[in-house]
């Protein structure tokens, strides 16, 4: 049966009920077993680069915010590979795994996302398997299929833009052969062969969800960014989930954007960074994050503040215990088993004591002076 699962894989069979049925429930014989007994949070990095600041700076910032993240205890860290962008210094992926895994010491690392058909599968699993080598146990892989980036620079990434859909799952399917070094593609990723490095699938719509759920991983939703989809996909995840040898039961990830400050004022002025970012984003204008600006929000035009509400619905912003609320409801909306943590703050500080506050309300911990 196993068998039987990879070829319609291989072949080309589309991540649905029907033509994928006998693709679903693929077992992978290398990821260990995930499991859960309570929301778990963990961190997403974009390693922005502010305003008058560099890369160099961004980059140190992203090993000291995963330093931090470690000592509260989170899960794992993550950043995300996007190419061309001026504010967001994490496009050699793999390479800023390695920076930000050397600077700690337990804390899983790993990219959140790679952008598959970015890459020959080989090369990732090459990467990864590297990256398993120097810090083993700790990294983890997930994988969408968007190109993190616009058109033109997906040209220069040789990407071809018309690649089909079904290309993705084989490419994942052809990832995991090479980590578990089974012969069938006729090469030996070195290093990768036998590297144990957890995958977990991307997506913002409800193709992910349905790959998830084929190839029996954890499945991670960029609510963050694009919650509109986020309920039919994890219902269609969780509803058609296959048990594999690395997950008996869905495991689900949503990005949750949080702004924590003492103050309900100051972190709405915290939260004014991204909101301008999106805006310049969606008006063909993205930059490096600039610095909050009082009053922002309420001076949007209509449109703008709608296109805000929308893309920035799953979001915490406020006091202590304003964001422990928040938080709370969105995990009982979602039955999140991890929520991973955004939000672009300007200023390093206030972003670390974001964090630590957001953490302590979720663990119902008094807030640190």
């Amino acid at each position: 049966m196993a068998e039987t699962r990879r070829k319609a894989i291989l072949a080309g069979g589309r991540p649905q009920a029907g033509a994928a049925a006998a693709a679903r429930g693929f077992e992978s014989a290398i990821l260990r077993p995930i499991s859960s007994v309570m929301t778990k949070l963990s961190l997403l990095d974009l390693a922005h680069v502010a305003e008058g600041s560099d890369v160099r700076t961004a980059l140190a910032n992203a090993a000291d915010i995963a330093r931090h993240a470690e000592s509260l205890g989170f899960e794992r860290y993550w950043c995300a590979e996007h190419h061309g962008m001026e504010g967001i210094a994490s496009a050699a992926t793999s390479v800023v795994i390695g920076h930000v895994a050397s600077a700690t010491s337990t804390i899983r690392v790993g990219a959140g996302g790679i952008m598959l058909p970015n890459h020959a599968p080989l090369v990732i699993a090459e990467q990864f398997g590297t990256l398993d080598a120097l810090h083993p146990g700790r990294i983890d892989l997930g994988l969408g299929r968007a190109p993190g980036s616009d058109q033109r620079v997906a040209t220069a990434l040789r990407r071809n833009l018309n690649t089909d859909a079904n290309a993705f799952p084989r490419d994942v399917v052809e990832l995991q052969s090479y980590f578990a070094n089974d012969g069938r593609t006729g090469i030996v990723a070195t290093p990768g062969a036998g590297a144990n490095v957890p995958l977990y699938i991307l997506g913002s719509s409800l193709f992910g969800a349905q790959v998830a759920a084929m190839l029996g991983l954890p499945y991670a939703f960029a609510s963050h960014f694009a919650p509109q989809a986020l309920d039919d996909a994890l219902k269609i995840y969780r509803d058609r989930f296959e048990p594999s040898d690395v997950l008996s039961e869905p495991y689900a990830i949503c990005g949750y954007n949080v702004f924590a400050a003492d103050t309900e004022e100051e972190a709405q002025l915290l939260a004014t960074s991204m909101q301008q970012s999106f805006v310049r984003l969606r008006t063909g204008k993205p930059g490096k994050l600039p610095p909050p600006v009082e009053g922002y929000r309420e001076g949007l035009p209509p449109q703008a503040a709608a296109m805000l509400d929308g893309v920035l619905s799953a979001t915490a912003i406020g006091t202590p215990a304003q964001v422990r609320d928040q938080m709370n409801a969105f995990v009982e909306r979602t039955q999140a088993d991890e929520l991973i943590l955004a939000g672009s703050i300007y200023d390093f500080e206030a972003r670390k004591r974001s964090l630590t506050l957001a953490a302590q309300a979720f663990a119902g911990e008094p807030a640190a002076a």
